[in-house]
């Protein structure tokens, strides 16, 4: 029997393994698409996360095709000038995602969790939306983002932490 010491150590040193892949993550397919960063603010936390940014309509309809992965705290966000309803589908994407649909303001609209992978099936936003961010599927409901929720980022106005 492993002493509690040594298991932490373990779970410990196979948490650090995971972190720092996911600090090296950057597939071939996604090497065009710009890097940012945005966080979601919910309940009394801020999640951070590592984004591409699908601006063109060919990298919207590329968004995360062909990924075999996703680690935890990366995603896509697809911003939407002007602010329309969006359908999107999960065909050519091999990875469980949830998809945020996100106000003008930042709030999050609607949540589609765990959208199955290569589906046709539609998902639509139901209302207008100024964007959506895609990421791995069952994260939202893991870290307890919900609708209400905003997301932090230039593409919704100055980034400033709402108080609570």
């Amino acid at each position: 029997m492993k002493s509690p010491a040594r298991l932490l150590a373990l779970v410990a040193c196979a948490l650090w393994s995971c972190v720092a892949a996911a600090a090296d993550f950057a597939p071939a397919q996604l090497r065009d698409f710009p890097r940012d960063a945005l966080s979601i603010q919910h309940g009394d936390r801020t999640d951070a996360y590592q984004i591409w940014l699908a601006n063109t309509p060919e990298q919207q309809q590329q968004g995360l095709m062909f990924l075999t992965e996703l680690p935890p705290g990366y995603g896509m966000l697809f911003p939407l000038a002007p602010p329309r309803i969006m359908t999107m589908w999960m065909k050519n994407t091999f990875i469980p995602l949830d998809m945020l649909f996100i106000g003008s303001d930042g709030r999050i609209l609607r949540i589609a969790h765990d959208a199955t992978p290569q589906s046709t099936d539609i998902i639509s936003s139901g209302v207008a939306v100024s964007a959506v961010l895609e990421i791995r599927g069952g994260e939202s409901r893991l870290r307890g983002i919900r609708e209400g929720d905003r997301v932090l980022h230039p593409s919704f106005g100055p980034v400033t932490r709402l108080a609570k």
